[in-house]
């Protein structure tokens, strides 16, 4: 019976071990397919340095050129680090909107530890109730600055105050400088005029354009911009951490010697601070950190996190302002059309005896078409600042894990050809309805500032500022480019990106 048993086994061996390779086989793809249908689709990476020489030099182009191939939701890897780039106007209002909260964190990038020193809102803070706190002390200083009374009586707050005096400032540089009719470069009036109302906004103070400190600071920017590039390459490789390079030292320096200036503008603010006369951002988050002093000590600002916060706001209204503008001269002398336009609405809504103010802007519906079409067009903020999943989650259908380091293609929504008609042409009057009205729905869709929890919330301050510059200029000047060198829309990359220097001469409207 045994021997029979055995025999009979012997014969079906053969069978039974087909059987299981079949089965396995059946198991393993099945297990590829079920592996592959969950993974995210992207393009093949190259070991260590993954994507990076793919990318190209205009970046947000190429992304914006895989998204057609693999969807709203993809995955790209630069050097180590597996990267998720989301598409689309509806996947990103998802991201930093409707499941905002699933991808508020911040990736922990090697840069974003030496600008914040882990107590800036803007670059480490995790995601949470401190955060919120920092967030919602920050809102209210700058509302409260907003609402600050000031000196002159033809302006409603001190903001309004330092952008109106600087832009006059700039309208009679630009005058002085067209005066031997000799085409020139306004970047660099641009930076000084910026910079002169972010050290307002932040410490109170405008500088002379000669002034020694003022131009340490511009400096400080030019730095920046030089000294970023190999911190940010760090982030991903992370053994050039420890590997010596001038530029990640030139980054460090940058950052060491902006973060003592601020913090002894912080200090000088503490010892000269009085209740009742709030001169600046630095006064603000004082007051309110004083006021809540009596509260739970958990909802106060540590003098480091108010040190950051001023430096976060310095970063923010410096470099994107700055661009801002110089691409809104870049279309003014490009489409020389819209300043006669933007000129015709200034007279008929303001007119020539006074300055234009924030309060204008309801008015004037061309103009804000044309900021707008500026910020859409340009989108000089392609991607934001990236974002980090806070928990394990879904996004069409792909699951990520918690830690997830996301990127937001915002250049792709701002030219989708589904959301914009035409959307590679600039068209201020695509905000305009047939009443000439702005059309808020449309308005709200152009993605510059982010939305959400991590939302600018200095957006407010940016677009009054750019619209006063901007006004007082084409109320007083009319721009004129130079015969000689061509306007190239081919940008170039750095922190946002800027367009390749152009010259003008200003003319004086009569």
């Amino acid at each position: 019976m045994e021997s029979a048993v055995k025999k009979t086994l012997m014969d079906m061996m053969p069978m039974l071990l087909k059987a299981s390779i079949s089965f396995l086989t059946v198991l393993l793809v099945m297990s590829i397919l079920w592996k592959k249908r969950n993974s995210l689709p992207g393009p093949w990476a190259v070991p260590i340095v993954g994507n990076f020489f793919q990318l190209g030099d205009q970046i947000h182009i190429t992304l914006t050129d895989m998204r057609n191939r693999y969807g709203d939701v993809f995955q790209i890897k630069l050097g180590l680090m597996p990267i998720v780039v989301v598409s689309g106007l509806e996947t990103v209002k998802r991201v930093l909107l409707k499941e905002g909260e699933n991808f508020a964190d911040r990736p922990n990038f090697y840069s974003f530890s030496l600008f914040s020193n882990g107590s800036s809102m803007t670059f480490s803070e995790k995601y949470g109730e401190s955060w919120k706190i920092h967030k919602k002390i920050m809102k209210n200083a700058l509302r409260n600055l907003s609402n600050e009374s000031t000196n002159s009586s033809n302006c409603s707050c001190r903001l309004e105050e330092y952008v109106c005096a600087e832009a006059s400032d700039l309208v009679q540089e630009l005058t002085d400088l067209s005066a031997e009719k000799v085409a020139f470069d306004p970047s660099s009036l641009i930076v000084i005029t910026v910079a002169n109302v972010v050290c307002a906004l932040s410490f109170g103070k405008r500088y002379d354009h000669h002034d020694k400190e003022f131009l340490t600071l511009i400096d400080f920017n030019n730095d920046l911009r030089k000294a970023a590039g190999g911190g940010l390459l760090a982030d991903f490789i992370p053994i050039l951490r420890f590997i010596p390079s001038s530029s990640v030292k030139a980054l460090k320096k940058f950052v060491q010697s902006f973060h003592s200036f601020i913090a002894k503008c912080v200090k000088d603010h503490f010892a000269t601070f009085e209740e009742n006369n709030i001169r600046d951002i630095t006064d603000a988050l004082i007051q309110l950190c004083k006021e809540r002093k009596s509260e739970d000590k958990n909802q106060l600002l540590s003098d480091d996190q108010i040190i950051s916060t001023v430096n976060d706001i310095f970063g923010a209204g410096f470099d994107t302002i700055t661009s801002a503008l110089l691409w809104a001269i870049f279309y003014l002398l490009r489409y020389p059309e819209f300043q006669d336009k933007i000129h015709k609405e200034i007279e008929e809504k303001i007119g020539c005896n006074r300055a234009p103010r924030f309060n204008d802007r309801k008015d004037l519906h061309y103009t804000e078409a044309f900021i707008n079409e500026v910020l859409r067009h340009s989108s000089f903020v392609p991607f934001g600042l990236p974002h980090c999943t806070t928990m394990d989650t879904k996004l069409n259908g792909y699951f990520l894990p918690k830690g997830t380091c996301v990127f937001t293609n915002l250049y792709q929504v701002n030219h989708d050809n589904t959301v914009w008609k035409d959307a590679d042409m600039f068209m201020p009057e695509r905000f305009l309805d047939q009443n000439g009205q702005i059309i808020k729905s449309l308005t709200e869709k152009v993605l510059i500032f982010g939305m959400g929890v991590r939302k600018c919330l200095g957006e407010d301050v940016a677009r009054n500022e750019m619209f006063v510059i901007m006004t007082i200029m084409m109320q007083r000047l009319k721009l004129v480019k130079s015969t000689k060198h061509e306007l190239d829309p081919i940008p170039v990359y750095g922190l946002t990106l800027k367009p390749k220097p152009y010259y003008l001469v200003a003319k004086v409207r009569t």
